[in-house]
């Protein structure tokens, strides 16, 4: 399926390339979010796949405060193609729009410093560097990245994190040159088989994708306060064919986004997802809530319970059926606590988030370029 060449990619145009790479659950390393392996400066590395964030680091030695992870940390003494980047260059201007943090210059050496803070406490704050960076089968040299000194956070055992947003620090626009800033995934659902493999590809080739609906496009709207995420208009919301009524509903953009897990929606565009909900899924004893999900059951005794359908539905058309592997999350294995996977946001006026959880088994298409984003169905099982 990947490509059969190594493409050297050093900056200038080289016509447009793609290249695939197996993606899985991050369970194995502890962590819900998803995982890619790539090569930096000859090393494997494992990564989350972060369509929320621009900034791509490792955690590297010599490490002040670093958390615990599978892999030897990040060596750039072992890389003969290292580089750091300099202070008031314009990668290092470019951390504030990436980050919403300016690149920070130290008094010793003139190399710039980078902190960014994620919206669920954690935080990486360290070196911005240059190395060669490999991807499947494509060699992208002198790829930008962090290498993190202080980290700390729910990353798990990963090595660090792949920004995959819009500004120019992102991995996306580093190689747009390459892959014509066109990327899609397709994330496996864990409940199986935690080996079960979904790709991340990079290029608009869809010849490769096993899709077995159309896709369905939506535009990407502009949010000039988050210009670097990647926003959609959510227009409706069904359950099992009944559409839901709500104020919220194409006033705000929601935010769709592979490194967070449960969706977060405006309280009354959850209140009326879950009273429906409620209303077709009826009749099983009630189960406490847990963390940020309220809607729970206790399921053990049932061999096979029928889930209503949810469906998202957004500008032009474009529908996002929530897999059936994404509507419940289970706490408990033996099924006493199986709870709805959405949750609600504290304030109408808070953003909405679209997380990894309700876009399993869906190849989702990214188009920076065109400014739109398309979802269709396909059973993650890339090998």
């Amino acid at each position: 399926m990947q490509s059969r060449f190594r493409n050297m990619v050093s900056g200038q145009i080289q016509g447009l390339f793609q290249t695939q790479i197996p993606l899985t659950s991050g369970v194995k390393v502890q962590t819900l979010n998803y995982i890619v392996m790539v090569e930096l400066g000859g090393k494997n590395t494992t990564v989350i796949v972060d369509t929320g964030s621009d900034l791509t680091w490792v955690q590297c030695q010599p490490c002040k405060s670093c958390y615990n992870q599978q892999e030897p940390l990040f060596d750039p003494t072992s890389s003969p193609s290292y580089q750091s980047v300099q202070c008031n260059s314009p990668n290092c201007r470019a951390l504030l729009f990436a980050t919403g943090n300016s690149g920070v210059c130290g008094t010793d050496l003139p190399t710039c410093k980078y902190a960014v803070s994620y919206g669920d406490g954690s935080y990486t704050r360290g070196d911005l560097v240059h190395d060669r960076l490999i991807l499947g089968a494509t060699t992208v040299n002198s790829f930008v990245f962090g290498c993190g000194r202080n980290n700390k956070g729910l990353f798990g055992g990963a090595s660090g994190l792949m920004g995959l947003g819009r500004s120019s620090l992102s991995l996306i626009s580093q190689t747009s040159d390459v892959f014509g800033g066109l990327f899609s995934y397709c994330l496996p659902s864990t409940e199986m088989d935690s080996e079960a493999s979904g790709s991340l590809i990079l290029g608009g080739d869809s010849s490769v994708y096993q899709n077995s609906t159309p896709i369905s496009y939506t535009r990407l709207i502009p949010n000039p306060q988050l210009p670097t995420f990647y926003f959609l208009n959510l227009t409706g919301t069904s359950i099992g064919g009944v559409m839901l009524e709500s104020p919220s509903f194409g006033q705000s953009g929601i935010l769709i986004d592979s490194g967070t897990v449960i969706s977060r929606l405006p309280p009354s565009i959850y209140g009326a997802v879950r009273t429906e909900f409620m209303k077709q899924f009826s009749g099983f004893p009630p189960a406490p809530g847990f963390s940020i999900l309220d809607t729970c059951f206790n399921l053990t005794g049932y061999k096979e319970v029928n889930i209503p359908t949810i469906r998202m539905h957004f500008e032009g058309n474009a529908d996002l059926v929530v897999d059936v592997t994404g509507v419940f999350y289970f706490v408990k294995t033996d099924a006493s606590q199986v709870c709805l996977a959405l949750a609600s946001l504290s304030y109408e006026d808070e953003i909405g988030i679209i997380g990894n959880y309700q876009q399993r088994n869906t190849r989702v298409v990214y188009n920076t370029k065109g400014y739109k984003l398309g979802f269709a169905k396909e059973t993650c099982n890339f090998v």
